[in-house]
């Protein structure tokens, strides 16, 4: 693997962890319940948090997004290397 894509996949998975970091944040600042709810619970708490509290959460929901399309990008680049020898 090129050196491009190993750092877009570093880059790409800390900024989605930031971007995690601060939606649990987020929730527990709005209650305890909802921030234990994130963590332990993720995809059926998160959404209904993300949707009831948008103005709240979609700063990290976007940098979360940003996140994922670099890691997305890292890996249509791998995958069209052709693989050295």
């Amino acid at each position: 693997m090129s050196a491009v894509v190993i750092g877009l996949l570093v880059l790409g998975g800390v900024v989605s962890i930031v971007g995690g970091i601060m939606f649990l944040v987020v929730a527990f600042r709005a209650g305890v319940g909802w921030g234990l709810g994130c963590l332990f619970l993720s995809f059926p708490v998160s959404l209904i948090f993300l949707v009831k509290y948008w103005q709240e959460s979609k700063k990290s929901f976007f940098i979360q997004l940003a996140g994922a399309a670099l890691l997305i990008v890292a890996a249509v680049l791998g995958s069209q290397m052709a693989p050295t020898q």
